[in-house]
């Protein structure tokens, strides 16, 4: 077959193959270890018919099958012409390809409708992104009512078991894994965010892999609004998975001459294991996603949980000479700072500092915290307004809403239209005005509710592309505020964990994990959390949560494995215990390079016992984080095997006298020792040489 009609993508450790079958319809041959030769892959073919109620169309596995032939699998795309006709006859038309990309065209047999298929080669993270352009070019605007951004095929067989996460509000990021039936599963958001009860992630093995061994299929939809995984197995052994855009109350009115291109799915193949592929979606993220790529990040104080709403210079001023002398290096201020705020119940839609809290703007404060030798950084909330707002007084018609319900109020706000150009335009010019005149490093952007009545009164779109213009529309004021103030190191947060996926990580270098800041029960939505990102951009904070059964020493220790923050009433610490943080926060400096841009290893998870290591890229310097939550005595610690270390090399174990062989330290590990509940420990690995 010609190089023209049959492609193999392949990665450093990986192949992926394709190509045009005799009767025209693209089809998948081959996902998974690369193999040594060309002819290793199979050609692309029809297969044969299965009696009269499943024809070839029904079995052969297209790559990205449309609603249309003699065929009932759930389709990644469905349209409706002017005329009425609701199918597609897709067949190869060309190909057009360079070092970076592969374009698969694909025309409808009738209608001028174009299918463009891109794909994407990360070739040392093993990695492929696929995306699916649209191109109209009849003469008349034609009904999208589904376009997914890909379907992706395992290797034919039975076995295969799904991982994917789950949660809710303060409860995220738990971790579930579940054999794959005959059928469809589907989990999705329907919230207009990514939302805290499913993640666009998923996993796929062959029941057998664990966190070192075995193989995984596994991706990602790169979105931060309404989206689907639906996992579809059937009786002839096949398992595919489409990934998307929801199609729940979507539709899309593309006009002559006009394209839609989706959001991208990447996803890759490991015979390691789900550590490892956690690992390559981590390196990923970190130098092909975030806008500050392998930047540190600053261990910073926020004042809400010793403020809350009550907000002025003297106050922030006095916890920032505090967080100031134990180390910390940003100091954000959290809600309650502007025009008319002093609860949840007004102001937002105003972005201007409060002149009863502060007199003389922001400026003051400022400098004192600049003074300190802290940057300083603000929370902000501007999808949000209160009905109590000069903003709503003025735009009662910006907010999303039917014009015939009453406006359903969540946390005493409604959503703004961020489809609406004026009020990208309007947002735009707050947080500019905002940002230019202030010395901000840091913004928290916040998103505190759902939808409700997703109205959008427009004639230019079909009013149900709210769901993904509003997305846009907040890609397009993130995009333009980093693009004017490219130093700013943004947060994604919904509260907590409601907005986090790669497409807002596009924009933000962090995010807000969850609003459960308990230090207990963080180590499971951390654990939860490492499957898809990487430790840099998980804010951990150190709180007064459970403060009583809760050491600092532990409360820290959690919060070392990410992106180190305090939140604690610090004006209430004691200085034992603020003279103890400054020892933890020089500890966590020295530490940081490694466990913000290192490899991570998840060790241990059992009743009662966390262990995660981190490991820089070179190998010679790592850490190990050990926690005992409760268990039941007499408990031994479990013995830790260490992982990635150089086999040859001679490593030094802090706390441990023997230097050892990477080998030794992972094949026969160390006997630790946590004998209280609610103890842990930190252990940090040194490569030793001679």
């Amino acid at each position: 077959m010609t190089t023209t009609t049959f492609w193999i993508l392949e990665t450093q450790r990986t192949a992926y193959s394709l190509g045009v079958s005799p009767a025209g319809r693209l089809i998948h041959t081959y996902w998974g270890p690369k193999l040594p030769y060309r002819e290793d892959y199979p050609i692309p073919q029809e297969s044969r018919e299965w009696a009269s109620f499943n024809h070839p169309e029904q079995l052969t596995p297209e790559e990205y099958p449309a609603y249309g032939d003699y065929k009932f699998i759930d389709p990644c795309l469905k349209v409706t012409f002017p005329d009425g006709t609701r199918d597609l006859v897709l067949r190869f038309d060309h190909a057009e390809q360079d070092a970076q990309q592969l374009q698969i065209v694909l025309k409808d047999t009738h209608y001028a409708l174009n299918v463009v298929l891109i794909y994407q080669v990360h070739p040392s993270l093993d990695l492929i992104t696929r995306s699916i352009r649209l191109e109209n070019q009849t003469d008349a605007p034609i009904t999208v009512e589904r376009v997914f951004s890909a379907q992706w095929h395992v290797p034919q067989g039975d076995g295969y078991h799904l991982s994917h996460l789950t949660g809710r509000w303060i409860d995220e990021w738990h971790l579930q894994r579940e054999p794959i039936y005959q059928g469809i599963k589907r989990i999705e958001s329907r919230r207009l965010t990514t939302s805290h009860h499913h993640q666009p992630w998923f996993a796929i093995d062959r029941g057998h892999a664990d966190e070192d061994r075995g193989e995984v299929w596994f991706g990602v939809l790169e979105w931060s609004g309404n989206w689907q995984i639906a996992i579809e197995s059937d009786i002839f052994h096949r398992t595919r998975v489409n990934i998307g855009v929801n199609d729940w109350d979507f539709a899309l009115r593309l006009a002559s001459g006009e394209r839609y291109t989706t959001p991208p799915s990447t996803a890759g193949y490991t015979e390691h294991g789900f550590g490892e592929a956690s690992r390559l979606l981590h390196d990923y993220i970190r130098t092909e996603i975030l806008p500050h790529g392998t930047i540190p990040h600053q261990v910073l104080y926020n004042s809400w949980e010793a403020t809350l709403f009550n907000v002025d210079v003297q106050s922030q001023g006095d916890l920032a000479e505090i967080a100031a002398a134990m180390g910390v290096e940003l100091f954000v201020m959290d809600d309650g700072w502007f025009h008319g705020r002093s609860f949840d119940h007004a102001g937002l839609g105003d972005w201007w500092p409060n002149h009863t809290k502060f007199p003389d703007g922001l400026a003051p404060l400022i400098e004192r915290v600049n003074g300190l030798g802290m940057d300083f950084g603000l929370w902000v909330e501007p999808e949000m307004v209160n009905p109590d707002s000069d903003l709503y007084r003025a735009h009662p018609d910006w907010v999303i809403h039917f014009p015939s319900r009453d406006r359903t109020e969540a946390r005493n706000q409604l959503i703004l239209n961020f489809a609406r150009l004026d009020v990208q335009e309007y947002i735009l010019d707050q947080m500019d005005r905002l940002l230019r005149d202030h010395r901000i490093a840091f913004i928290k952007w916040d998103m505190n509710r759902n939808v409700s009545q997703p109205g959008w009164q427009t004639e230019e779109h079909d009013p149900r592309e709210i769901w993904i213009r509003y997305v846009e529309g907040v890609y397009r004021v993130w995009g333009i505020l980093r693009e004017r103030h490219p130093q700013v190191i943004w947060q994604s947060c919904s509260g907590g964990g409601g907005r986090a996926d790669l497409g807002i990580l596009r924009y933000a270098d962090q995010i807000w994990v969850s609003d459960n800041t308990e230090a207990a029960a963080r180590l499971g939505i951390q654990w939860g959390f490492s499957q898809v990102f990487p430790a840099n951009t998980m804010e951990a904070w150190v709180t007064d949560w459970n403060q009583r059964q809760l050491s600092l020493t532990f409360r820290f220790h959690v919060s070392m494995c990410g992106a180190l923050g305090i939140g604690g009433h610090l004006i209430n610490w004691s200085k034992s215990d603020r003279d103890l943080a400054a020892r933890l926060i020089a500890l966590y400096k020295a530490i940081r390079p490694v466990v913000q841009l290192g490899d991570q290893y998840r060790l241990l998870r059992q009743t009662g016992f966390y262990a995660v290591q981190y490991l820089g890229k070179d190998r010679q310097n790592g850490v190990l984080f050990l926690f005992r939550t409760h268990a039941p005595h007499p408990t031994e610690t479990p013995r830790l095997y260490l992982r990635g270390l150089d086999p040859n090399a001679r490593y030094q174990i802090e706390g441990f006298d023997q230097i050892r062989s990477g080998l030794a330290w992972m094949r026969d590990g160390l006997q630790a020792d946590l004998s209280d509940d609610f103890s842990s420990a930190v252990y940090r690995i040194t490569r030793v040489n001679g």
